[in-house]
């Protein structure tokens, strides 16, 4: 936690979007001791006193919103390794759900630290300048409390129960049922993440070895996470073919197991799916109806990212990295995997054949390959006279699984009718690795005021906001953020309405926004006037807390 004390402070004139999603309305609002302590509505012509402080923020024109929480963030080791972490900061992002997709870097032991840094070098680079002096939930939390010589992060963090990292810890890398004591050992990991301070259980279900857990396994560890209050958030099994039966699958799941459900990026992608989501969102709307606790996060672009390996057959990543690598110079075995991708269209794929002209290459970890970036693999393998899944095996084996992708497979008719549904809130599923990240990571949350409130329309300024602050508030069970109400945590966001926008594009994704003038995380300002001001007032944020 930041060791400079909260401002004291009267923002003043501004206009006042709090989160509830009911109309704006004009105040003055006082911060003091990191908490909104007064809130004085159309002050100026009330002819009532004014909240007076050290300092005056004149806020004419600006709107004052609670601080944006991000729901589904890829920082484990950013928040670590970059004290400025500009990326979200200037967004207006005050809150990160970490953990995400079920693989992270807790709880482990020496083996599974090793083999996790590995897998999920794409999201996360390889971790080499990072110190893991930690193992547990618990140890990996107060590590980012005293962070940066003490100071703590830039903004604050909550952390999911990785359910792949758990499986890979007590299992292994087996496709296998788990032994009555390998379940026993997971339900007692998860467990004893929630006790530490996680919020929940988040799963991969695409990605090794959690995939290879079935629903009886799940349900038994969200029974776990359900006995304490915290929520369940998949990246179920198919967002492509059969992407309603996942769907269906996670709620049918956790209504049996009692739990609340999270959906992970909850898109429906491929051209198998383009302009079905009014079929995803009945299902949703039918579960709530029956008493289910159900809520999701988008980020609000069409295509997705992920790693390259990723795309491959569950059973070619059986075994780990190495085996993968061993697979891959096997030439009959690499053939299998070809018709894998191209014919059958492989789990790892969401289910459809692979288009290879759909897949650019967003980052690799080996410098000398860096010409691969920006491409397609179609164009990669057109450059070179080959086939596109030559091309694809000579980057997997020459990068050692670390290639990031962007996967040009959304449908903007879906994206816009699920962000619209009352139990969605925003994430951005951002990567900050890569030599051209997806620039949801830098533009997710101004996305959604500028293009989709303000230009577009599909929500109104309210209705955004509270999408984005009051709703996963309430998922994380967060008492005292999410909302401009006195008493609550100054977590607070000013912002332009007419100007604010994404500066990040699939051309420049590290371009930061414009528009976001100010963000406050309990009563420090991380911007002030656009800057990043140098503050660490992040802090680890435990359930229940």
């Amino acid at each position: 936690m930041s060791k400079h004390p909260a401002v004291d402070l009267v923002i003043r004139d501004a206009t006042v979007v709090d989160g509830t999603g009911t109309d704006s309305y004009r105040a003055d609002v006082r911060v003091s001791g990191g908490r909104i302590t007064d809130i004085v509505r159309e002050a100026a012509d009330a002819g009532c006193q004014r909240p007076t402080a050290t300092r005056v923020l004149d806020a004419e024109g600006l709107v004052l919103s609670p601080g944006f929480i991000d729901m589904h963030a890829h920082s484990d080791l950013a928040l670590l390794r970059d004290p400025d972490h500009s990326a979200k900061a200037a967004q207006g992002v005050t809150l990160e759900v970490l953990g995400q997709d079920g693989l992270s870097y807790a709880p482990v032991d020496d083996r599974t630290l090793a083999e996790v840094r590995r897998q999920i070098t794409g999201w996360n680079g390889d971790g080499s300048d990072i110190d893991f002096d930690w193992r547990t939930v618990g140890e990996y939390l107060d590590r980012l409390d005293r962070s940066h010589g003490g100071e703590g992060i830039a903004v604050n963090a909550a952390y999911l129960v990785p359910q792949g990292t758990v499986r890979m810890h007590a299992v292994g890398w087996e496709d296998r049922p788990a032994s009555a004591a390998e379940l026993e050992h997971m339900k007692r990991l998860v467990a004893e993440g929630l006790e530490q301070g996680a919020v929940g259980m988040s799963s991969g279900l695409t990605y090794t070895p959690g995939m290879y857990a079935d629903d009886a396994e799940l349900a038994e560890l969200c029974r776990v996470v359900a006995a304490y209050d915290g929520y369940y958030c998949p990246h179920h099994r198919s967002y492509g073919a059969g992407a309603l039966e996942a769907y269906e699958e996670m709620v049918d799941l956790t209504r049996r197991a009692g739990c609340a459900l999270h959906l992970a990026h909850a898109t429906m992608n491929f051209g198998v799916n383009k302009g079905r989501a009014p079929e995803l969102l009945a299902l949703l709307d039918s579960a709530l109806a029956s008493g289910s606790d159900i809520t999701l996060d988008t980020y609000p672009y069409t295509p997705g990212c992920t790693t390259l390996v990723a795309v491959l057959p569950s059973w070619a990543s059986e075994g780990g990295p190495d085996a993968v690598l061993a697979r891959l110079a096997d030439e009959e075995t690499a053939e299998r995997i070809r018709h894998d991708l191209e014919v059958t269209g492989s789990d790892g794929c969401h289910g459809v054949p692979v288009e290879w002209d759909t897949i650019e290459i967003s980052g690799v970890s080996d410098p000398g390959l860096a010409s691969c970036v920006g491409k397609t693999i179609a164009q990669s393998a057109r450059m070179r006279g080959e086939e596109p899944w030559v091309t694809a095996r000579r980057l997997l084996v020459a990068d050692r699984l670390g290639s990031t992708i962007l996967q040009h497979v959304g449908h903007e008719e879906n994206v816009r009718a699920i962000m619209k549904h009352p139990v969605h809130t925003g994430g951005s599923d951002g990567i900050l690795q890569g030599y051209k990240p997806h620039p949801r990571a830098y533009g997710t949350f101004p996305q959604y005021l500028g293009r989709y409130a303000r230009d577009l329309g599909v929500l109104s300024l309210e209705e955004t906001v509270a999408h984005l602050t009051s709703r996963p508030a309430a998922r994380l069970r967060l008492p005292d953020r999410g909302l401009v109400r006195e008493g609550y945590r100054a977590d607070l966001v000013l912002f332009d309405p007419g100007t604010v926008a994404a500066g990040s594009t699939f051309e420049a994704p590290r371009t930061l926004p414009v528009g976001i003038p100010h963000v406050l995380i309990d009563g420090h300002f991380v911007m002030e006037e656009g800057r990043r001001t140098g503050t660490l007032a992040g802090r680890a944020v435990r359930r229940g807390r």
